[in-house]
């Protein structure tokens, strides 16, 4: 009831409810928006940019999901856009692209680290970076990401194909293994 009362009160534009709201979730925000754009001080200026954005519109959530998971969405939509202004965005031809079948295995080596994970990661192409650390570190599922990407299912399916083969490609090259 504490997330409900407290966000019904931020929708009356009540500034103590939206300061525990932000006292609540700040922390945990910010460490989203570590993961995608890797910079302190940029992380800073896209959570105050998230937490802005979501109490404009905090009249749209509807309690359909929990406050928490409402926000982190716009703390990814808002990491994605900082960085595609940062950087060219590269465009795929969708037409060209072959449907890839799901395949749940991401298992490494045991002897792999989690930085050395991470470091891979950072290294793939923004188009592959995104939809992996979307689907492996925040969790969304493939239609979830297609709104956010603003692309198809198919094209997310193919993206997280080619950078989980890519990943593996880069733990190898870097004598980490993958297992398989």
């Amino acid at each position: 009831m504490f997330q409900s009362s407290v966000v019904e009160k931020c929708k009356a534009n009540d500034r103590a409810a939206q300061l525990q709201l932000y006292r609540k979730y700040c922390d945990g925000m910010y460490i989203v928006a570590m993961r995608f754009v890797r910079n302190t001080d940029d992380a800073e200026d896209v959570l105050q940019e998230s937490f802005i954005k979501a109490f404009q519109k905090i009249h749209q959530f509807k309690g359909d999901v929990t406050f928490g998971a409402w926000l982190k969405r716009i703390v990814v939509n808002k990491s994605i856009d900082f960085l595609k202004l940062k950087k060219e965005n590269i465009s795929l031809n969708e037409d060209s692209m072959h449907v890839v079948a799901d395949d749940d295995n991401w298992n490494v080596s045991s002897t792999i680290s989690i930085e050395q994970v991470r470091y891979a990661i950072d290294e793939l192409q923004d188009k592959y970076k995104y939809v992996v650390l979307m689907f492996l570190v925040e969790g969304y599922d493939h239609q979830e990401i297609a709104q956010v990407l603003n692309i198809s299912e198919s094209a997310c399916r193919t993206r997280l194909s080619r950078g989980k083969s890519h990943l593996k490609e880069l733990l190898k090259g870097n004598n980490y293994g993958t297992g398989s």
